[in-house]
């Protein structure tokens, strides 16, 4: 049976004091597995969560944040919005981000873990896919490399520095270990080079591009491709005379998780260029289309989206995982 997490996001501008007094533009993330009336009405839930993580997040709001936070680290603002969400139901986790590259997760027990992203630009080309394949002629990205792990951020510069210098200005396919230099082999190949280091790493994750990549955490792989989804849509269940009753438009950002065993000859779990094919009559059902007109499609939330997605994408891409379905960045369901 499916299972649906509600997601949702809140930026806020402050000052803080660390070291030196300076700002950032932070954003506040909370996931929850919301229960049933919890919301103002089925199919409202990531509105009414998005309500509560707002209120919690005024105080914070053009504010020195060391006034409100005891430690305003990111993991301590991460902390004080736990507090002040502890109430809500089917909590899950809170994040805070205060760039663009760095962040902290705090799941439901209180346990933190720090993100860093690092770019390098590197070439490569897979040497095993068939004859007239793009990626089998040396090209190259701009790579990002995330990485999750239960420590600060300065323990996370120290180990990636030594990487930054084989990968920056390189071509994988020359580097011990990256002879078919897929996402997925990047991604277990900086694990195993980050593992001893990093004792707290739970994952890396490898972005080839901004709408493709794999994530590795020392067990199984998971790649994800993205798609941007154009639809008009209206939520049935919600109240006359309000927004979302009326029919509307939103751009979605869509984004399938596969998961399973990497083909060992290919070195990937699913091509990437595979699954945007499989996955385009689904696609093609729901881009630029009134939502509401799909008879089988429960309403046009999205959660409900996401878990039609899944259903029907499901037999054409029998490594589907998840589905997220995000109207804004952190604000969305994942199924």
């Amino acid at each position: 049976m499916n299972s649906a997490i509600t997601v949702a996001s809140a930026d806020f501008d402050s000052a803080r004091r660390l070291d030196t007094l300076h700002g950032h533009g932070f954003r506040a993330s909370v996931a929850a597995a919301l229960p049933p009336g919890v919301a103002e009405f089925p199919g409202g839930e990531q509105h009414s969560l998005r309500q509560r993580l707002l209120a919690a997040v005024a105080p914070l709001q053009h504010t020195l944040l060391n006034e409100q936070v005891d430690n305003p680290t990111d993991a301590g603002i991460a902390a004080w919005l736990a507090q002040r969400l502890a109430p809500l139901p089917g909590r899950l986790g809170v994040a805070v981000q205060s760039t663009r590259g760095q962040g902290v997760v705090l799941d439901s027990g209180g346990a933190a873990l720090s993100w860093r992203r690092y770019r390098f630009q590197s070439a490569h080309r897979l040497p095993n896919v068939p004859l007239g394949h793009k990626c089998g002629r040396m090209h190259g990205h701009a790579f990002e490399a995330v990485l999750h792990a239960r420590t600060d951020h300065a323990a996370l510069d120290d180990a990636w520095a030594p990487l930054h210098m084989q990968l920056n200005y390189r071509c994988l396919n020359d580097i011990d270990g990256l002879a078919n230099p897929t996402s997925e082999v990047l991604s277990r190949w900086l694990w195993n080079a980050l593992v001893d280091r990093l004792p707290g790493l739970v994952s890396v994750t490898v972005y080839e591009t901004a709408t493709c990549g794999a994530r590795f955490d020392g067990h199984a792989h998971r790649i994800w491709k993205e798609l941007t989804l154009d639809s008009a849509v209206r939520l049935h269940h919600a109240p006359i005379g309000h927004a979302l009753h009326g029919v509307h438009g939103q751009t979605f950002t869509l984004r399938l998780h596969l998961g399973g065993p990497l083909d060992p000859g290919m070195g990937w779990t699913v091509d990437f260029g595979d699954v945007k094919d499989l996955f385009k009559p689904v696609f093609r059902a729901i881009d630029h289309q009134p939502l509401y007109e799909i008879g089988d499609l429960a309403d046009g939330d999205s959660a409900s989206i996401a878990a039609w997605v899944l259903s029907k994408a499901r037999p054409r891409l029998p490594a589907l995982e998840r589905v997220d379905l995000l109207e804004a960045p952190g604000q969305g369901s994942l199924v």
